[in-house]
């Protein structure tokens, strides 16, 4: 068992700015409780949700996107119904991180003392399976209860998944969130060969991901990104990218596929642009959406919804089978997840500055301990 001490994280005491990230070496170690395990951390990736979280982007009557003025200095004053992931009060002071990976070094009651020793990596959706499907979710890692950005992490066994192979764990932290997101897009919107797949946002973590994973399916797959981000999309397995600086993104994806359209569309920048973007959908296409780091809001015309037998669908709870993809993936040298830079546990707040940029292609990792 581990003994008792302190550990170093960083705790967020409440919704605004990176100011309200603080960094402290005093924290208590948590203890599993009754079906838990406890985790050393070594590393935990940096997602949107973190940001959303700490600037209560999820309930805000705001409506713009991510920018980067919103993402570091927080909402306006007058900003209302501050909250979570699933638009519910948060309580303070929170560690965030909903993206960890690291090695079990205790176990709670009910908990298999093998399960000591493992290297994990966690499924952040902590659920309730007498809800329906796609409501499972009760609890977020790092939101409605403490996550990765601490050396130390209490979760449910069953949301620490072994996994094997020599894998670092910079990049086994990639796989929560960013890559579970992009799995369930996956899932949902049944890719396969031959589909083609329109990817947006293309260069970030989950829009990485959805390349990825829709090459790794088999489909044939479409980005959009910046014109300065093509080649290092393309060099991850897109077979076009399209870049924003040429002209309306709609205009070019219609000239390049014609009468046919495409099968597939996973969104996660939202805005008019992913309704414009249903238009180009073949009959009986599918948009799986997971983001909207350009605005929430957006102007469809049903008319392309309705009379192209349309389905959409909109991500926010993965279900268990998605991490396991993922995990199975790395195992077998099917997937290398994409890591741009990585910073140490107590530059989290210049880390989020950086994130907020959106310069990098993959992910953003912190690194809490060596390998």
């Amino acid at each position: 068992m581990l003994q008792d001490g302190a550990m170093r994280g960083v705790v967020l005491t409440g919704h605004g700015g990176v100011d309200k990230l603080v960094y402290r070496e005093d924290m208590p170690i948590p203890r599993p409780s009754a079906g838990e395990v406890l985790i050393r951390v070594a590393a935990c990736g940096l997602n949107n949700t973190d940001l959303n979280t700490r600037v209560g982007w999820y309930g805000s009557s705001v409506a713009s996107g991510m920018t980067f003025d919103l993402a570091i200095h927080g909402l306006p004053s007058d900003a209302a119904d501050m909250s979570s992931w699933d638009r519910k009060s948060l309580h303070f002071p929170l560690i965030q991180g909903a993206a960890a990976a690291g090695t079990i070094v205790d176990v709670g009651k009910g908990v298999d003392s093998s399960r000591v020793g493992q290297r994990v990596v966690i499924d952040p959706v902590v659920r309730s399976p007498d809800l329906p499907l796609g409501a499972r979710g009760v609890q977020y890692v790092g939101s409605e209860r403490d996550g990765g950005y601490a050396e130390f992490l209490v979760v449910p066994t069953d949301n620490a998944l072994r996994v094997g192979g020599d894998l670092d764990f910079k990049r086994l932290s990639t796989l929560p969130c960013a890559y579970q997101t992009a799995e369930e897009m996956q899932i949902r919107a049944d890719v396969q060969p031959p589909d083609t797949v329109v990817v947006t946002g293309a260069s970030g973590g989950v829009g990485l991901a959805n390349v990825q994973l829709a090459k790794l399916r088999g489909a044939t797959v479409i980005a959009i990104c910046s014109r300065s981000k093509q080649d290092r999309v393309r060099s991850h397995g897109a077979d076009q990218v399209l870049a924003r600086e040429d002209g309306p993104v709609s205009a070019q994806l219609g000239a390049l596929l014609g009468d046919r359209g495409a099968d597939v569309i996973l969104d996660v920048v939202g805005t008019d642009d992913v309704a414009t973007l249903w238009g180009l959908l073949a009959r009986g296409g599918r948009c799986a959406t997971g983001g909207a780091i350009a605005g929430p809001f957006a102007r469809v015309d049903l008319r392309d919804l309705i009379y192209n037998d349309l389905k959409v669908f909109g991500i926010a709870n993965p279900e268990p089978q998605a991490m396991r993809n993922l995990v199975s993936y790395v195992e077998d040298g099917r997937l290398d997840p994409v890591v741009d830079k990585s910073f140490p546990l107590k530059d989290l707040a210049q880390a989020q500055r950086e994130f907020a940029h959106k310069e990098h292609v993959g992910k953003i990792v912190i690194e809490i301990a060596p390998n």
